[in-house]
């Protein structure tokens, strides 16, 4: 690898391009090394590992090359925000996803905001949290048999929101579902 080479940064699960920076030899095998993106700074003139200020490091999975071997891909996890105005991405927000509402709730949940009915919940605690989820568990049964599609669809994405509540009130997250579910699927 001679002088620098742009590094175009995926979310593993989205595939949403978060970020593009620049790598030399010395940002790659750190990048390597520690599993964690690296680039060479063009303005700080110096290495850089992404989330060295803020702890939202980007947790390489896999690294590819283009035709030309010219630019790096590489697919990460992201662990928080990757742009630094607080964004999943440099380029614009994700699509809505459940794992995106899973990293509202969760900032959320840590933020000071005290109007915010997301750490309301938290702070009422896990008895709290456990009855909206089977209120609204509820709710979704009656809506079920009702011919409001709307309706619905609104309870059930009140009840998708609880349990992810609930997943984070248990220390757990969607893809410790996700695994629990693959996991059978094997069987």
């Amino acid at each position: 690898m001679n002088g620098l080479i742009p590094c175009i940064v995926q979310d593993l699960k989205t595939n949403q391009v978060l970020m593009l920076g620049f790598m030399n030899q010395e940002a790659y095998n750190k990048t390597i090394k520690e599993s964690k993106v690296c680039f060479y700074s063009r303005t700080k003139k110096r290495l850089w590992q992404k989330g060295e200020g803020s702890g939202n490091h980007l947790i390489v999975k896999e690294i590819l090359t283009d035709c030309d071997n010219d630019t790096l891909l590489i697919k990460a996890e992201a662990e928080g925000a990757t742009c630094h105005t607080g964004a999943y991405s440099c380029f614009g927000e994700e699509e809505f996803s459940l794992k995106g509402l899973e990293k509202i709730i969760e900032k959320r949940k840590n933020s000071q905001d005290s109007s915010s009915y997301t750490k309301s919940l938290f702070e009422e605690g896990l008895d709290r949290i456990i009855q909206k989820v089977g209120e609204e568990a509820i709710e979704v049964v009656i809506a079920s048999k009702n011919e409001d599609d709307e309706d619905f669809k609104n309870e059930t994405s009140d009840l998708l929101y609880h349990l992810i509540v609930l997943l984070q009130a248990k220390g757990m997250r969607l893809e410790d579902i996700e695994k629990t579910l693959e996991l059978r699927h094997k069987k």
